[in-house]
């Protein structure tokens, strides 16, 4: 559903704006409600409602007997918030989830599927310079065509 790479830049007031291309499909979809949490490798996750529902079920489901499964819902779930975008797609990010992600000013927002990553501009490019190069080998390890 959500697919691409853009970039955006906080405002004055610390919000960022969603593309309008994710607006787009959001609307077209009657998505209006988002959950913003801790994601992996320093960026942050940003979820519909439908589809935090169904990561939600999934983790819950995780034995809280786990150390590892204790530790993983905790810092997930804790980092959690609801956003609605205003009108004009702009949505605020805590400061805890901004320090989190290194986020200062500039951002990439790309879409991944089934789920929207929001990364610092300078991580995200530390990130795909370390990643790109192996992009083929991972292909042939995953994808059996």
């Amino acid at each position: 559903m959500f697919y691409g790479e853009y970039t955006h830049s906080l405002d004055l007031k610390g919000r960022l704006i969603l593309p309008s291309r994710l607006r787009d499909v959001s609307r077209d979809n009657g998505i209006e409600k988002f959950f913003v949490t801790r994601g992996l490798d320093r960026c942050l996750f940003m979820f519909t409602e439908e589809e935090w529902r169904s990561q939600e079920q999934k983790f819950k489901n995780m034995s809280f007997t786990k150390q590892e499964s204790r530790n993983f819902n905790r810092i997930f779930f804790s980092g959690a918030v609801e956003t609605i975008p205003d009108k004009q797609g702009r949505f605020v990010i805590p400061q805890y989830l901004k320090d989190f992600a290194n986020i200062v000013k500039d951002t990439i927002i790309i879409g991944v599927a089934n789920r929207i990553e929001i990364w610092d501009s300078r991580v995200w490019k530390d990130f795909y310079a370390n990643s790109s190069s192996s992009f083929e080998k991972i292909a042939e390890r995953m994808i059996n065509i």
